[in-house]
């Protein structure tokens, strides 16, 4: 086998992360915004679209990281998105806290706030850290170029 034949990054890879990474973190700001407002009126309603929410956003969020697991510790030249270990630590911290807020959302209504309140706020958080340390390490790149 010819050991010069570079690999490419998958393009398929960089469409379906780019695709499906703000479907997670919008449905985990959405359940920040359904459990802010049972908090404020405690209609049910809102609790239970907020667990759903997240729901979905676990289920949405395990394609992504598993792609930018394998560009993080397994890149290929050019594959690795900028910003890295710590984005991909960033978001699996916020995907836990996002695990353990599901299980707090499958309690009795009224036990869900506040714990339920804190985990959206440390999920959503966690996100929008891990967001801002890759567009940020991605201009220090390109002020490099």
């Amino acid at each position: 086998m010819n050991s010069s034949v570079r690999k490419r990054p998958s393009k398929l890879a960089a469409v379906v992360f780019d695709l499906l990474d703000p479907i997670a973190f919008g449905c985990f700001v959405g359940a920040l915004i359904f459990d802010i407002a049972y908090a404020t009126n405690a209609d049910i309603l809102w609790m239970k679209a907020a667990a759903w929410l997240i729901v979905i956003g676990l289920i949405v969020a395990i394609v992504p990281r598993f792609i930018n697991l394998a560009w993080v510790w397994k890149p290929i030249a050019g594959a690795a998105p900028s910003g890295g270990k710590a984005a991909f630590w960033l978001h699996l911290l916020g995907i836990v806290a996002a695990i353990v807020n599901a299980f707090v959302h499958s309690r009795d209504a009224y036990a869900v706030i506040p714990e339920g309140l804190w985990l959206s706020i440390v999920t959503v958080g966690l996100f929008v850290i891990g967001h801002v340390v890759v567009t940020l390490q991605s201009f220090d790149h390109l002020e490099r170029v």
